[in-house]
């Protein structure tokens, strides 16, 4: 199978099995881009949800076409985004015609409650696991602190937030440097 075809494939899976967005569908990319494709690392892996997180647009989408860009190129990245938008775009205009007249229905409500908890648990598999393999010290620790309570306390703009934690990062690193 080509690249193209099998990025498609790929993130199609991945879009069509995964609830919850982008961070939810995170373990799912690891295992499928890592450990079964091994189209890059883990660490390359922390490194795309870092720049995903960071640029406009869901980081699914962001992911799959980063990915399909470093994979097969242009067409790569098309085929990959593709794949992981068509499942959702699909479902939702599924969903949409019949949902109104079964949204009433406590059999709908219960499955809409379980899969609120399921996709909770998947984010929190994925911050658990990207806490796991990023790479930690003190500093780096104290920038995560300060980010959550700036934003969870205080109501800081995420925009703010991020920018602040990157120019933190810069210059904390850049003071490392010079003192080696």
């Amino acid at each position: 199978m080509n690249k193209k075809a099998e990025l498609f494939l790929t993130f199609g899976k991945i879009g069509l099995f995964t609830f919850g967005g982008g961070y939810a569908m995170i373990p799912l990319i690891q295992k499928e881009v890592v450990e079964n494709k091994k189209w890059m690392s883990n660490d390359d892996l922390l490194d795309l949800v870092a720049i995903a997180e960071s640029t406009p647009g869901p980081i699914a989408v962001n992911a799959a076409t980063f990915i399909g860009n470093k994979v097969a190129g242009f067409f790569g990245a098309a085929c990959a985004t593709c794949g992981v938008v068509l499942p959702s775009f699909l479902i939702i205009v599924i969903i949409s015609y019949v949902f109104e007249a079964f949204k009433e229905l406590k059999a709908v409500k219960y499955a809409f409650w379980g899969i609120r908890a399921g996709v909770l648990a998947l984010i929190l598999n994925a911050l658990w696991t990207l806490f796991r393999q990023a790479k930690k010290d003190v500093i780096s620790i104290a920038i995560m602190l300060l980010s959550f309570l700036a934003v969870v306390i205080f109501g800081v703009n995420a925009i703010i937030v991020i920018v602040s934690a990157a120019l933190l990062g810069i210059v904390s690193s850049r003071i490392r440097r010079d003192e080696k």
